[in-house]
């Protein structure tokens, strides 16, 4: 069944704030294999003007696609989430991510196509700190594959 292109547009009520944290942080740039003392040494970020470490590009994923869930969720869409495969990402930043960010996601569905049977849908999501200030976009492609043919 093909997405519903109307939704192309609709933006998703704000997430509740997530509190990134030191030793999260350090988690994921050990997990993706960062050695960047500014993702582990609040010292060693200091030095290179940060206020406190700051998180490796990519962990902003974890939060943005955390939140693309109301997407994938909405019954209305008609995702089948059991046929989706991560298509693309990528980020465009204001300023880093830091630890004691407070950061809310709002995504929006830029864009519902269907290509050889496979529904591919654009989310872009747009984190904010406390303040409201922007830190980053990010966009999710997910492909949804056609149905198998019995």
């Amino acid at each position: 069944m093909a997405l519903d292109q109307s939704f192309v547009g609709r933006t998703y009520p704000p997430t509740a704030p997530y509190e990134v944290g030191r030793e999260k942080i350090r988690e994921f740039a050990e997990a993706v294999g960062e050695s960047n003392p500014v993702y582990t040494d609040p010292e060693a970020a200091k030095e290179f003007g940060h206020p406190d470490v700051i998180a490796p590009p990519t962990f902003v994923f974890s939060i943005t696609f955390r939140d693309a869930g109301q997407v994938v969720r909405d019954p209305q869409l008609g995702l089948d989430y059991s046929r989706v495969v991560h298509g693309d990402q990528k980020f465009a930043y204001s300023r880093p991510v830091r630890a004691g960010d407070r950061l809310t996601v709002t995504s929006t569905i830029e864009a519902v196509k269907s290509m050889a049977g496979n529904d591919i849908l654009d989310i872009r999501g747009e984190v904010h700190d406390e303040a409201g200030e922007h830190v980053v976009t990010a966009w999710t492609k997910l492909v949804a594959r056609a149905a198998e043919e019995a």
